[in-house]
């Protein structure tokens, strides 16, 4: 028997968990069915249902319905837990064999894709701040917005890439890990940005954060890797099936680094990044997890979480054409700062022109890890309600541009590949 506390939860979080599954496959399918990425669909869907037109058209309904999805509800900490996971997936995708051979242009492009939007951020971040009145601090917020915009998202730009047949040209490959130097480069500012935000801007609080965060990513490189590769990754890389003790020694490593990390108070999104990435060339693991976990991560948690975004994204924030505008300004800094940022600097290493913009509109590309680094932004108190959805309209903005124009600027643009592809 289910105690009467527990049965009321249920009853209000299971029909908005269907009803939100429900909605954002439905909006994730449409999307692909027109070459776009799912999670666009899965975020629109969030924004039908959301105060931008449910809660706008019946405000009632919408309160009665998704009164309680706030940081804090059932369904957010679903949407984390998954987030969790697919930053552990992340972390174990990242190519750094390919360093060998594209590193001087990738590292080119990587600097100039942070370079880029780093110069435009700080004074982006002092004209939202002035024009809106913002009660939220000018520095922590120029840290935040310029890492904001030197995101790229490296789970969709691959599976663009993939769709179009563009994974073994130069440039898909430049781009691809320029992606993951950028995302690994993308953690470590938002980590440093937590930490000083969280140390209210005292140096010697801040140090002893990022002291503890370094502390944290040597134990994982020379603890908690070894015992996973000794007890995990070895049995499975000699064709042993990943048993359910391994796998649950996994998941539960990957808990304990987020738990670490957020209670040093940066977040618990880099604790499991960084385990991730300390496994990168561990294949078979690697392949073993995607099959047990991806699906899971795919299916369940990301809809949840990027129906929620859209949920928690009112465009009724931006009530005035003064606030439209300046979410046209902060679109056209992001793709400035991107495009101009990586193409240039492909540029100079010699890529080809038409190459190097598609590497520049590529890197542009924001949707998942974006909304992930927004989300961070939004937790920890640097962006206020307007921002977050002006920032939540560049990444699905930059994201839908995408495709378009890269049919139009490859120079050889392939058949497309199976749309079937996961998206992690």
């Amino acid at each position: 028997m289910i105690a009467a506390g527990s049965s009321d939860l249920l009853l209000r979080v299971l029909p908005q968990l269907v009803l939100l599954l429900l909605i954002a496959r439905l909006g994730g399918a449409a999307m692909r069915h027109i070459g776009q990425p799912r999670v666009v669909g899965e975020i629109a869907a969030g924004l039908l249902l959301g105060p931008s037109l449910f809660g706008a058209l019946w405000p009632d309904g919408f309160a009665a319905v998704f009164g309680d999805v706030g940081p804090s509800s059932p369904l957010a900490l679903l949407g984390q837990l998954g987030l969790v996971f697919l930053t552990l997936l992340m972390g174990m995708e990242f190519e750094f064999a390919h360093l060998r051979t594209t590193a001087k242009t990738a590292v080119a492009v990587a600097l100039g894709g942070i370079a880029l939007p780093f110069t435009i951020g700080t004074p982006l971040a002092w004209m939202l701040h002035e024009q809106l009145a913002l009660d939220v601090p000018l520095p922590g917020m120029a840290l935040f917005l310029s890492t904001a915009l030197s995101i790229t998202s490296i789970p969709v730009l691959g599976s663009i890439l993939l769709e179009h047949g563009l994974t073994r040209t130069r440039f898909g490959v430049v781009a691809i890990t320029a992606a993951g130097l950028d995302d690994a480069l993308g953690w470590i500012l938002l980590a440093t940005v937590s930490a000083i935000v969280a140390g209210g801007g005292a140096m010697d609080r801040c140090a002893m954060m990022l002291g503890a965060t370094a502390a944290f990513v040597a134990a994982a490189l020379l603890v908690v890797r070894p015992l996973l590769v000794r007890f995990v990754a070895r049995p499975v890389a000699a064709g042993e099936p990943l048993s359910l003790g391994g796998f649950s020694l996994v998941l539960g490593a990957t808990l304990l680094c987020a738990y670490a990390t957020e209670r040093i108070g940066v977040f618990a999104l880099f604790g499991s990044f960084v385990l991730g990435a300390s496994l990168w060339n561990e294949t078979a693991l690697r392949e073993a997890l995607k099959q047990k976990l991806a699906p899971v991560v795919d299916a369940l948690f990301l809809p949840v979480f990027f129906a929620l975004t859209g949920l928690r994204t009112d465009i009724g924030n931006l009530d005035t054409a003064t606030e439209w505008l300046l979410c046209g300004v902060v679109f056209f800094a992001a793709c400035v700062g991107k495009i101009v940022g990586c193409a240039g600097a492909a540029r100079l290493f010699g890529v080809p022109t038409r190459e190097s913009l598609c590497i520049g509109v590529l890197m542009n590309t924001r949707a998942l890890m974006g909304l992930v680094a927004i989300e961070v932004g939004r937790s920890i108190g640097v962006i206020d309600g307007a921002v977050y959805t002006m920032l939540v309209l560049m990444a699905i903005g930059t994201t839908l541009m995408t495709t378009p124009l890269l049919r139009k600027l490859a120079p050889e643009p392939r058949a497309a590949a199976s749309s079937t592809q996961p998206r992690l």
